[in-house]
């Protein structure tokens, strides 16, 4: 019978059942697709069980690189079972940051050329790795101190938002103080302290498309 009877599905393969609504597996089982037909090791499997959109469990497994995340609702988060933490950095200049480019990216392209043009010489680094749920398990395990993208799909997010706020991080949006909801247009996963600036630099960049 199945692991958790009556949850619906909600994934990129296609849904059945409830989707967000109540209890439901939002499940994404390649992240980073093109990375794979490449061959590069940065993809990722991305598992999360939620009730009415909020994540209580999550798993990230990056099955080429030998690593798998976890996190519980309340309980804490682990790579290959050791708690883990985001980092403390807390000034741009320290920070290595990540971003994303969305399938269509012809709808934020300014708005990213912008965000890249003012992080590049702000902080450490900017990567940009393909994969989503990657991404927000480095900032949960603390190699990244921030990660941002515009058009994430809830099966991109789902586990690793969970990841990143049971290791002490922060998720919410890039240019409002608001929390994140599966399937908000744009994410910000950040360390608490780093938070404001990045925010802020984010804020600036989006500032002429949006009229922030």
């Amino acid at each position: 019978g199945p692991l958790v009877p009556g949850a619906g599905f909600l994934g990129e393969e296609g849904s059945a059942g409830l989707g967000l609504q109540g209890l439901a597996w939002v499940v994404d089982p390649v992240d980073g697709t093109t990375n794979f037909a490449h061959g590069v090791p940065f993809v990722a499997t991305s598992v999360a069980l939620c009730q009415d959109g909020v994540p209580l469990l999550g798993v990230v497994n990056l099955p080429l690189l030998g690593e798998i995340f976890t996190a519980g609702l309340g309980l804490g988060a682990w790579k290959n079972g050791e708690p883990m933490r985001v980092s403390d950095t807390a000034t741009l200049l320290e920070a290595l940051v990540a971003t994303g480019f969305p399938y269509r990216i012809e709808e934020h392209q300014d708005a990213i050329l912008r965000q890249l043009a003012l992080a590049m010489p702000a902080t450490q680094g900017v990567r940009r790795a393909g994969a989503a749920a990657l991404d927000l398990a480095f900032v949960a395990c603390g190699r990244y101190d921030g990660f941002f993208e515009f058009a994430l799909n809830p099966w991109d997010t789902a586990a690793g938002v969970l990841l990143v706020q049971e290791a002490g991080g922060q998720v919410g949006r890039m240019t409002q103080d608001a929390p994140y909801q599966l399937g908000d247009p744009d994410i910000l996963a950040v360390n608490a302290r780093l938070e404001p600036a990045l925010r802020s630099l984010l804020r600036q960049a989006c500032a002429p498309a949006s009229g922030v």
